[in-house]
Formats: structure tokens, sequence, C-alpha cells
């Protein structure tokens, strides 16, 4: 691994499994400093174990903002100053739009969304004072390429998507890079323990609502995706001196946008007069 790496200092939420975790060890196998944050600190208390000296862990509750501000302070001015932060904490539910109640999907807006923009909003003042940084916002293929039973978890990406894109334009003048990574089925423990479903069941949507729900039993532990090549890229997008703004992760995700994008061309070309019908008539 490129020494660059040693030279950094990562801020991760959502440290205590999946890519979280896997990216923090990854890092400080390397040499790297890692601030590992998660709800429950016992799940990472490890890490200062085997890394002392490199290796901070923080009890964060990204849906707290007074826990994320003295955090980030304490990062910031106790340890190292930060250089990546990768705001990957989240989770996702299944269900019909009908059947979630507005107790079940407000906390997955509340964590995936309004969490991921009160760290950043903490930490950006730090890294626009040094005009360096790299932000990674774990995204999904669901931020592109919404199906029926995810549309409260896709929705939520979909607005990281729009998030991470107007906030390169914003900072990288300033030396700033953002990136969103989307990740296709990787395994792990997003179906699992991580998974949420509604409580409510529709009988009417069980033939395409329902089918995330068994996707849920039935794909656990079966995905195909990698999740140690994954968080291996996502250093190598860090690494890079001309990192993407979008990188997909996985055969399957490259394969379900392109289907979009020719479903959206065709879509596209077949309404092209209604869309340029509805300007004013060119001298008007």
């Amino acid at each position: 691994m490129a020494n660059i790496t040693t030279s950094r200092t990562w801020f991760i939420t959502g440290a205590s499994t999946g890519f979280g975790r896997l990216l923090a060890e990854e890092v400080l196998k390397s040499g790297g400093k890692v601030v590992a944050t998660a709800r429950r600190l016992d799940k990472i208390a490890d890490l200062e174990e085997k890394y002392p000296g490199k290796a901070r862990v923080f009890a964060l509750d990204v849906t707290d903002a007074a826990q994320i501000h003295s955090v980030v302070a304490q990062a910031v001015t106790g340890f190292a100053p930060v250089d990546v932060l990768v705001n990957n904490a989240g989770y996702g539910i299944a269900g019909a739009i009908e059947e979630a109640t507005e107790d079940e999907f407000m906390p997955v807006y509340d964590t995936n969304v309004f969490g991921l923009i009160r760290v950043t909003q903490e930490l950006l003042p730090h890294m626009r004072q040094r005009r360096s940084g790299h932000i990674l916002n774990l995204s999904s293929i669901g931020g592109l390429a919404a199906s029926p039973g995810w549309g409260y978890y896709q929705s939520t990406k979909f607005a990281v998507e729009g998030l991470t894109e107007a906030l390169a334009a914003e900072v990288g003048p300033l030396g700033i890079h953002v990136t969103a990574i989307e990740p296709g089925p990787f395994r792990t423990d997003f179906l699992g323990r991580s998974g949420v479903e509604a409580a409510n069941r529709i009988a009417d949507y069980d033939a395409t609502a329902g089918n995330a729900r068994r996707y849920m039993d039935d794909q656990d532990g079966k995905q195909p995706g990698d999740p140690l090549r994954a968080v291996r890229a996502m250093i190598a997008v860090v690494e890079s001196p001309n990192p993407p703004l979008r990188l997909l992760l996985g055969a399957s995700a490259l394969k379900r946008l392109r289907e979009k994008l020719d479903a959206w061309q065709k879509e596209i070309a077949a309404w092209e007069s209604t869309t340029v019908g509805a300007d004013f008539p060119e001298g008007e």
C-alpha cells in the first residue's frame, strides 16, 4: 500500500461493523491514523488497544449534534488534524412507501442524510482552513437507481448523491475532494443486523415491495461483493491525484446503472418534443 496512506488521519463514522470497521483496520494496518466512531464504544474499543497512538475511538451517534461537536473538537485538537472524513454510518429499511410509518422512516433520514450533514459541517471548517482534505460519502447503487421495497433507504442515498455533487463543486476550489461511494450488494451485515423491515404489511405490495423483504432473508451472506476489496478501492480513491466524483463498486452496480441509463435515454428521446415544447417559442 502506498506510503501516502501513513501520513493521513481518517475520521470514520459507523466503524463498528461492515465497511467502516474494515476500512479502519486497513488504514491502521498501513500505518495511518484513524478516529473510529460508533454508537457503541465497546464495539470499537479494541482498536485503541491494537494500535496505540494510531487509533482513537469515540462513542458517536450522528443524530446527536452536540455529541458530534464534542467528538470532532476532541479529535482535531487532541489527536490529529483530519485529512479524510468517511460518512459511513447508515442503515436501510425494507417495505413499501405506504407500509412504513413515520416512526420507522424518519430515523433512517436522520441517520443517513441529516447525520451525514451534521458531521460534514463540523469537519469542513478544519479542512477549509488547511485547504486540503477528502470526504467519502457512502451512497449506494440504490442512490442512482431505485427499486420497489427500498424507497425510503434509496431516497436517502439519492439525497447523498445530490449533496455530494453540490459539495464537490463548492469545496473543490478550496483543495477539498468529495466522492460518493456507490456499492452494489456486498457481503456486509446490511441485510442482517443492520437491516430493518416495516412492521406493517399490505398484501397488494407482496409482488413488488415484498421482494425486498424476501431478498433480505434469502441473500444475507450471499452477496457477490467482497467488502475488503471495496475498502481497498476507497483507499485507492483517496490516494489518487485525480479522484472521481462517483465510484461504483461491484459488477452488479455497473450493470444496473447502465440498464437505467439505456432506459432513460430511450424515454428522453420518446418525449423530446414534449420536453422542448414546454419553452416559449423562439423570439417570445
